[in-house]
């Protein structure tokens, strides 16, 4: 009887311990519904941009064709060397392209290795810091937009060995890779250039912030900072 007895009491021991494992809510869960969502929304923000990108680039370029042709024909008169310049950047998912501005320093500035401009750097051209100050030299990275290699508004696109840098220091920088680099950026406007890596690093965090709060509104707000800067001259 006693034995009977144990078998049962063992018996419901297990019996009880499967239903608790079977029914077990765990004190942290996810709610896939609200990832779903989520995910849906950031795509949906990522076509928008994409679609609002083409359009304003192509508008940009048709528009200001005069513009183009005037900066190109006073960096060509104004200073020795081709009037675009071009340099190698990492894009979305880490890839290289080759992003284009109008020159602005002299064509061996970076003989000694890549070096960040400074105020009164003496590597730029006395029209070059005119096209710097009002962010002219960047106009044709449009074509950047349009060929899809960069976005008008997201990260700043840095060379790779600035990244390797910035990501010992700051590892959460790695995930602004998920985005297109941008021509303009919400580190830009409210943070400004950055002169050596520790200042890159300070403004990541503003990159990071508009990681989680992007939409197609906050990138119109960026572009109308962006207008303000070049009409003050604030560049560098």
């Amino acid at each position: 009887m006693i034995r009977e007895t144990q078998i049962q009491q063992v018996a419901y021991n297990v019996d009880n311990s499967l239903y608790e494992l079977i029914t077990y809510q765990p004190s942290f869960r996810i709610d896939l519904q609200a990832v779903k969502r989520k995910l849906l929304v950031y795509q949906e923000t990522i076509f928008l941009k994409r679609v609002f990108d083409i359009v304003f680039s192509t508008l940009v370029i048709l528009i200001g064709m005069p513009v183009y042709a005037l900066l190109a024909l006073i960096t060509k008169v104004t200073s020795a060397g081709p009037v675009l310049y071009k340099q190698e950047r990492i894009g979305k998912d880490q890839k290289p392209f080759y992003i284009y501005k109008f020159r602005s320093m002299r064509v061996d500035a970076e003989k000694a290795g890549p070096q960040l401009a400074s105020d009164d750097d003496p590597r730029i051209t006395k029209w070059g810091k005119f096209m710097r100050k009002t962010h002219l030299d960047e106009l044709p990275q449009f074509w950047n937009v349009l060929k899809g290699d960069m976005a008008i508004v997201g990260p700043r696109p840095e060379r790779r060995h600035f990244i390797d840098e910035i990501k010992e220091r700051k590892p959460e920088y790695m995930q602004l890779f998920r985005l297109k680099p941008g021509i303009t950026s919400i580190g830009q406007v409210y943070y400004g250039y950055a002169e050596n890596v520790n200042q890159m690093c300070e403004r990541v965090t503003y990159d990071l912030d508009y990681l989680e709060t992007m939409s197609l509104k906050t990138d119109m707000d960026i572009i109308l900072q962006t207008v303000k800067v070049m009409a003050q001259g604030k560049g560098k």
